[in-house]
């Protein structure tokens, strides 16, 4: 099966973005494909979990259930949570976000993605921003530099907050040093040496959670668009280089953590959501 043919075999959630980013499928093509992910499949069933109360699992980042504290929780909200949702850390509202950044960041992209009122919480990332232009979660407890992880959760959210609403010269100016942060090191390595930071980054997952890799770098700077960053190459043959034999890449690793339902079929096989988002890169990266 061709690698395109084989993508469009699946998920509304997927097949959407395959008609978006890698084919000349018309706007009503994929505004009607984009349409169905609520009623069908993973969107339908995600939907069909959400308790009376808005939320999943009885709560808002921690499986009500859950007492195990090395479990990683999973990244998820609807804006119906607004109404029922708060953090263990605080009690706050889901949408005035806590305390981490990096849970800030995907709150921001949630909220802004779904048309909620989020600023207060991008102005509060705008203030935690460190001197080196990223974030850290750490910072509240002495952390000077910055982190990878961090800073791509913020970053998501921060563009995300900015396209939805046109955002602010503040705002962009804060999402141009976190991305610079990421540039300088080629998205990889140390600032001060050279070396890889952590051989974790070039396995590519899916869902990514919290978690940052060169996959997730890439693919938010296809988001921002425009003519690539000569930086950026090593990332690229990264990429490049984990394309199998069939055009497809794999499902590297699969993060900890409790999910309503696998999106993917298991560590080490052909993955459509990691092949997905290479392609775009790649396209996006050789076609400028």
């Amino acid at each position: 099966m061709h690698v395109l043919d084989w993508l469009l075999d699946s998920d509304p959630a997927i097949r959407w973005q395959v008609l978006r980013d890698l084919t000349d499928g018309s706007t009503e093509d994929i505004r009607s494909e984009r349409e169905r992910v609520a009623n069908h499949g993973w969107g339908a069933k995600l939907l069909a979990l959400q308790g009376t109360d808005g939320q999943w699992a009885g709560a808002t980042y921690w499986p009500e259930d859950d007492d195990d504290p090395d479990n990683q929780p999973w990244r998820q909200a609807i804006a119906l949570v607004r109404d029922n949702s708060r953090w263990e850390e605080g009690n706050q509202p889901f949408f005035e976000g806590e305390v981490e950044p990096c849970i800030n960041g995907m709150t921001v992209a949630l909220g802004s993605y779904f048309g909620e009122k989020v600023e207060p919480v991008v102005q509060r990332l705008l203030r935690e921003q460190l001197a080196d232009g990223g974030w850290n979660c750490e910072a509240e407890r002495g952390s000077t530099r910055s982190s990878f992880h961090t800073t791509i959760c913020v970053l998501e959210g921060l563009l995300e907050h900015e396209n939805a609403t046109g955002g602010t010269a503040e705002g962009r100016e804060a999402r141009h040093r976190g991305e610079e942060y990421l540039l300088d090191r080629g998205l990889l390595r140390r600032s001060s040496t050279g070396e890889l930071i952590s051989r974790d980054w070039l396995q590519f997952s899916y869902p990514t959670r919290w978690y940052y890799d060169v996959l997730r770098g890439l693919d938010y700077f296809r988001t921002v668009g425009g003519t690539p960053d000569e930086r950026l190459e090593e990332a690229v043959q990264v990429v490049r280089s984990k394309e199998q034999p069939d055009g497809r890449w794999l499902l590297d690793k699969t993060h900890p953590g409790k999910v309503h339902f696998e999106l993917e079929d298991g560590d080490g096989r052909p993955s459509r959501w990691n092949t997905l988002r290479a392609l775009r890169v790649l396209g996006w990266y050789e076609g400028a």
